[in-house]
């Protein structure tokens, strides 16, 4: 086989993912991850559409199951708050709705990923790389330690603010678009039962929409925190611990249901994270022997629901047109787009359909979100209706027809 030597940068979701799909086609993995350990933090994230398939593929689909978070579905309350509107799990469909049936954290993902590929690819923690230099023949990869390692092929697969895709493709605001709005994330002990569901409080105000939510993580009383907002760039460093928890605790000043609470707890938490909405948009994803998967090739947006999904379908796709290429990167990386494009798209789009009821712009739009998701048992089958019909989630997320890529790569194919 062509070109089987390949460098995985990023060991989040698509990363493991790809290790796991190129090991099996017979290629020789290293993942590196510049954190010193599995980065376990982080939201509760959805396996939606064709990604369930992904998984059972994988043979990992019980045990993600046995990690579900316990979710039973999404409710919007008041100030006071009192249940305003209710979407069960199930009401749209496996993979509709803010909260789809294989719901997970995704530290857990994280951890299941690694156990099934730790044997089979080169984990390198706590050294990531700086630089890439790519010929004809291979790429030198210069890693923070010092060390330089050659390579067949690279992976960018190192999220939103990818440091490949700036190494090779250039400057971060030439692709990464924000959408206008924030999200700042933290897990807490919920002060109010909640009982499976996620609940969010929607209180917008002059300066913007702004939405504060709890859900449970599958553990009695733990929880995530989310604050979703409307507001300008902020001018000081994301990473700035303090300036963060400024920015959004100023946002919500005079917010009622728990927020006040919330907002206390969040001067304390170790996994405080802060980061503008974005969507990742690039006319192609590989430039020589470099290519870019997940989100740092597509990144769809925390309210599009699909990020997690995009990654584990890209992962697929990307590992199993380079088997069927038999390690020829140019037509697979080609391919790769071409099969991923549209699907990629339309999970793009899902960002902007959902938005109106995750941060509705007025206490009108308040009232008509909630009225409407009342009537969804009714209105689910009605037309150009995103949120009420569950129609953009549930069919943009099985918009694509995964090819059976172990027949087509043949004897290539490892097994072990």
């Amino acid at each position: 086989m062509e070109n089987r030597n390949v460098l995985v940068v990023g060991a989040s979701v698509a990363g493991p993912a790809l290790a796991y799909w190129l090991h099996r086609y017979g290629f020789d993995v290293t993942v590196a991850e510049r954190a010193p350990a599995l980065r376990l933090g982080g939201q509760a994230v959805d396996i939606r559409g064709v990604a369930r398939e992904v998984v059972e593929r994988m043979g990992l689909a019980a045990e993600i199951r046995r990690a579900h978070t316990g979710a039973r579905g999404l409710a919007f309350v008041d100030a006071a708050g009192r249940s305003t509107a209710t979407v069960p799990v199930d009401l749209l469909g496996h993979s509709g709705g803010a909260v789809a049936e294989i719901e997970i954290t995704r530290g857990d993902l994280v951890r299941i990923l690694h156990e099934a590929t730790r044997a089979d690819a080169e984990y390198v923690f706590g050294d990531g790389v700086i630089g890439l230099d790519q010929d004809d023949d291979g790429v030198t990869a210069h890693f923070v330690g010092g060390a330089d390692r050659r390579f067949d092929l690279v992976v960018g697969a190192d999220g939103l603010h990818s440091g490949v895709r700036a190494a090779v493709f250039g400057p971060e605001a030439s692709y990464v678009r924000p959408l206008g709005s924030h999200l700042a994330i933290f897990a807490t002990r919920s002060p109010v039962p909640l009982d499976g569901w996620w609940k969010l409080y929607s209180d917008p105000v002059r300066g913007g929409a702004r939405t504060a939510g709890l859900y449970p993580i599958g553990v009695d009383g733990e929880a995530r925190a989310m604050f979703f907002f409307d507001a300008p760039p902020p001018e000081f460093d994301r990473h700035d611990p303090v300036a963060g928890r400024e920015f959004v605790a100023d946002r919500f000043r005079g917010a009622g249901w728990v927020v006040p609470a919330l907002l206390d707890a969040m001067w304390d938490v170790p996994d405080f994270h802060l980061d503008a909405a974005s969507q990742v948009h690039m006319p192609r994803w590989s430039k020589g022997r470099v290519v870019l998967a997940g989100d740092a090739a597509h990144c769809p947006a925390p309210l599009s629901g699909m990020g997690t999904s995009l990654a584990l379908v890209g992962a697929y796709v990307l590992a199993g047109e380079l088997a069927s290429a038999g390690g020829e990167y140019r037509p697979a990386f080609a391919r790769y787009r071409h099969e991923m494009a549209d699907y990629v798209e339309r999970c793009q789009r899902l960002a902007l359909d959902n938005t109106p009821a995750i941060l509705p712009g007025s206490r009108t739009a308040v009232w008509v979100r909630d009225r409407t998701t009342r009537m969804l048992p009714w209105m689910r089958h009605l037309p150009r209706l995103p949120w009420a019909s569950g129609d953009g989630t549930d069919e943009a997320a099985s918009a694509l027809t995964l090819r059976d890529y172990a027949a087509r790569a043949g004897s290539v194919e490892r097994m072990g």
